[in-house]
């Protein structure tokens, strides 16, 4: 039923537990969208189209992308924001009232229909009720619009769309409007008339490098761990090129018919040079030109301004470690978007993009950058490949929409982008075989995982089934959310036919595993963990098909081992979802610590313990491909949110959670977790448990004789509870 959307007028009331009953039909609680005032101390704010500025701001920072000075634009479809929209109001007034007015772009106003004079700053609105339109045109950057008066100020309340299907007959009687798809009008952070968003810049601060040290021709600065900014050259002399060699390593600085990334300059009468474009470094290599002197190199500092909510620490100073370098991963990585790395690609991947929401729950809870980046991977139509070409990544698309309501219980957001789910599914349907399964089509990329080892894309993946499975009943969910009965039904179905064939499909009682695909209706000898790990944490497994996968794949070294970071989270989180605390921090300390032992400051794209030296930088068939800043590098910071300090929402934006924590071998721990109430606090050692929770309903699982004690926290005081 694809218009039952655009009835909506507000997203719908529901638990996620009855979300999670796909066949029910949700309670609608629809929002007063012809209203009329505000109060008087609400702030006005830049108002857009849902995803138009995010879209444009991806499109730039998506493009920043160079490989030895060349630009490196992404490979997939890049879509721009409409260039005309219409920005609407219905008010009602006590008495007449002066607004001011600021758009990015050239407008018109329409007050009941009737179009005004010019273009005014400020304009007085008569009282009584009535229709305020703003019509907004702007090639360059998204039409944005900025109201402020004592009530009427712009924000998202406000209506909007990029066609009003308005028409004027022979007689000269204009239409209406009933045919017009309007959305909720979107905006984030910009509150005051100057302040333009599509002015908007990360912020900066100015770092030195901490030594400097000659090599060779030139002179290799040190700035003592990843970092990521503009390169700026102070005390210049001279006139001449000055050649700029960044790297993640000394190797790859000095190597300069190698490295990833460089900058030239030709150098005149400038006293000092900031770069144009920024880059991810460590190391920075220059050489000069005879007669050419330099007499400091420092940078620019590149940042996103968000604020870190979790944190964790144990008496195991490697522990703590680790979690401090993911944080700072993390850090790094988050930007006007999730990225995947800060060195190569500087994209929007939807894989990496996926943990990093994840981590981000337990680190920053930053849901603004969230959406912006759901936003950005989905893009405009029409569908015309999967999300970033993968397969899998179309997948990852639509479970991070699920995720976002489970911790955030923001249903409006997910009732906004339904129309967006809706054509991305049924591109992914139009490309399913007479089993109701995708297999790999002419241009489509099947990822799965960088793998040491031969990993088999052809025919039907038990991998990808799985995850088309959790996509079909995460469009259920959001359906019911839109107020979409009759497509929840659809997809449901859909879900349900296809998980009642994952087993009969992929399951082979002589392997007591999953197969790794089908070839023609045959399975296939292989076996990978992709495709068992998954269906686990999904819960598509009994108890007995879960211990069968525990010990044939997951501990069986036989199987083509992990040696991503990215896949490792999910193997990780199979593990923790089976009680396997203690195993998992061993691995952590075996994996992530050995990054440390390296001399990691951030973690990399991928490690292979087996490896040594500078095997351990290179990558895609160049000696420093790897990133060695990779946001899925940073898994210990959600895996010790979760499964160890043991939090997790039970209903969409923690209305309720559980808190199950467990010291998986730590003599103690504690840490603290964000939620849209606050931050829960939790301290565990041996003999007691410490908790304090900010608000909604916390459910404390503490181990006892009887095997599970499960008590209710009280929000808004410290607890202690005796093991």
């Amino acid at each position: 039923m694809k218009t039952c959307f655009y009835a909506l007028l507000s997203a719908c009331a529901m638990t996620f537990g009855e979300a999670r009953a796909l066949n029910s039909t949700p309670s609608v609680k629809a929002a007063d969208k012809t209203s009329t005032t505000v109060s008087a101390d609400t702030q006005a704010t830049w108002i857009w189209y849902p995803g138009d500025y995010e879209i444009w701001l991806g499109n730039k920072m998506n493009n920043r992308r160079t490989e030895r000075g060349a630009f490196f634009p992404p490979f997939w479809k890049t879509d721009s924001h409409y260039v005309v929209v219409e920005f609407s109001k219905q008010i009602q007034l006590e008495q007449p009232e002066d607004i001011e007015i600021a758009v990015e772009g050239t407008f018109n106003i329409k007050l009941d229909g009737k179009l005004q004079f010019g273009m005014p700053s400020r304009f007085t609105l008569p009282a009584g009720k009535h229709q305020l339109n703003i019509k907004v045109w702007n090639q360059c950057t998204p039409p944005a619009l900025y109201v402020n008066g004592r009530s009427v100020k712009t924000d998202n309340t406000w209506r909007v769309t990029y066609e009003d299907k308005e028409w004027i007959d022979e007689s000269g009687k204009a239409s209406d409007t009933s045919a017009t798809i309007y959305m909720d009008a979107e905006g984030w952070n910009f509150n005051s008339k100057d302040q333009l968003p599509s002015n908007y810049r990360l912020p900066r601060k100015p770092m030195e490098a901490t030594s400097a040290t000659p090599k060779q021709e030139g002179i290799l600065y040190d700035f003592g761990k990843e970092t990521f900014g503009y390169l700026v050259l102070k005390q210049l002399q001279g006139q001449g090129m000055v050649n700029i060699y960044y790297g993640e390593s000394p190797e790859e600085a000095l190597d300069t018919e190698h490295c990833e990334t460089l900058d030239r300059i030709a150098l005149t009468t400038a006293d000092s040079h900031t770069m144009d474009n920024s880059k991810a470094f460590r190391y920075v290599y220059v050489v000069t030109d005879a007669g050419i002197n330099v007499g400091q190199v420092a940078m620019e500092y590149e940042y996103a301004p968000v604020e870190y909510r979790g944190s964790f620490r144990c008496n195991d100073e490697e522990m703590n470690r680790i979690w401090q370098v993911g944080a700072y991963t993390m850090h790094l990585t988050t930007r006007e978007f999730f990225i995947d790395g800060i060195k190569r690609d500087r994209w929007v991947w939807s894989g990496d993009a996926i943990q990093s929401y994840l981590m981000n729950y337990y680190l920053f809870f930053d849901n603004p950058t969230v959406k912006r980046t759901i936003y950005l991977l989905r893009g405009k139509d029409p569908v015309t490949s999967h999300t970033n070409t993968i397969m899998d990544y179309t997948f990852f698309w639509f479970l991070s929409v699920y995720d976002y309501y489970l911790y955030t219980g923001d249903s409006h957001f997910v009732s906004q982008l339904y129309p967006r789910m809706q054509t991305m599914m049924d591109y992914v349907l139009g490309r399913t075989n007479a089993n109701g399964m995708v297999e790999g089509m002419t241009g489509d990329w099947v990822f799965v995982d960088w793998a040491d080892g031969y990993l088999d894309k052809h025919g039907e993946l038990a991998f990808e089934q799985v995850l088309f499975c959790k996509s079909l009943e995460t469009m259920a969910l959001c359906a019911n959310l839109a107020n979409c009965p009759e497509d929840a039904k659809k997809y449901d179905r859909l879900a349900t036919s296809l998980r009642e064939k994952l087993l009969p499909a992929f399951w082979n009682n002589e392997k007591q595993a999953m197969v790794h695909n089908r070839l023609d209706g045959k399975q296939s000898e292989s076996v990978t963990r992709y495709a068992n790990m998954f269906s686990v944490f999904f819960g598509y497994l009994d108890a007995e098909k879960q211990q069968a996968i525990k010990h044939s794949v997951l501990l069986n070294d036989s199987i083509l081992k992990i040696t991503t970071p990215y896949m490792r989270f999910y193997e990780l989180e199979a593990l923790c979802a089976m009680g396997m605390q203690k195993e998992v921090m061993k691995e952590m300390k075996d994996y992530w610590g050995g990054m440390l032992r390296e001399g990691a400051t951030s973690f990399w794209e991928k490690y292979n313990p087996a490896e040594s030296g500078t095997q351990h930088l290179a990558m895609y068939g160049r000696p420093y491909g790897k990133s060695l800043c990779h946001a899925w590098g940073a898994s210990p910071i959600y895996l010790l949110g979760k499964y160890y300090l043991g939090v997790r929402p039970i209903k969409p934006g923690y209305e309720e959670y559980s808190i199950t924590p467990c010291l998986g071998g730590l003599k103690w721990m504690e840490g603290t977790v964000p939620t849209p109430y606050g931050d829960v606090y939790i301290y565990m050692d041996k003999k007691k448990v410490r908790i304090k929770s900010p608000g909604g309903k916390a459910i404390l699982h503490l181990p006892c004789k009887k095997g599970v004690k499960t008590i209710e926290v009280p929000a808004g005081e410290e607890k202690v509870y005796s093991l």
